[in-house]
């Protein structure tokens, strides 16, 4: 991602979607550095995606899970079904969950707020556009709109 300001990275809030399978995570981070805000959103994964190498991110080690691959979400195939979903009103985004090993600590609601505006009919061959800079809602199209302390705009839409 090209950064147009210099400055401290600062992370305005984040949103996140269960995959239905619980394989994949899929996590949106909205960060600012100073300009406008910048939406990124990130896949974690036990395995690398075969064939999405220009897509990873990098690889870490979670305390409890081990290693994970970290992808741009836009090129994931299970964050592009999560995003269709959201997008036809059927799915919806998930609070984060703290565990320490079979014991549930925490849920922490989500510090961006999403809400569906003109809603698909269907999932169903929605091609997904990721807004990189939330902006505003395109008339005709079904969006999602995303509500964070001191700001608001479209995420994504088909």
């Amino acid at each position: 991602m090209d950064w147009p300001d210099p400055g401290q990275l600062r992370r305005v809030g984040s949103y996140r979607f269960d995959d239905p399978a619980g394989e994949v995570g899929i996590e949106a981070l909205l960060v600012t550095r100073g300009g406008p805000v910048q939406q990124v959103v990130l896949t974690y994964r036990a395995a690398p995606l075969e064939g999405a190498g220009e897509h990873l991110i990098a690889t870490m080690e979670h305390s409890v899970l081990g290693r994970r691959w970290v992808y741009d979400g836009t090129g994931d195939p299970v964050a592009l079904a999560a995003y269709q979903r959201a997008l036809a009103g059927l799915q919806h985004q998930a609070a984060l969950e703290v565990w320490e090993g079979d014991t549930l600590v925490e849920t922490r609601e989500p510090t961006v707020h999403l809400t569906v505006w003109d809603p698909a009919a269907s999932p169903d061959g929605l091609s997904v556009r990721f807004a990189r800079e939330p902006g505003a809602v395109e008339t005709g199209s079904p969006a999602l709109l995303a509500t964070w302390d001191g700001g608001s705009g479209v995420v994504a839409t088909a």
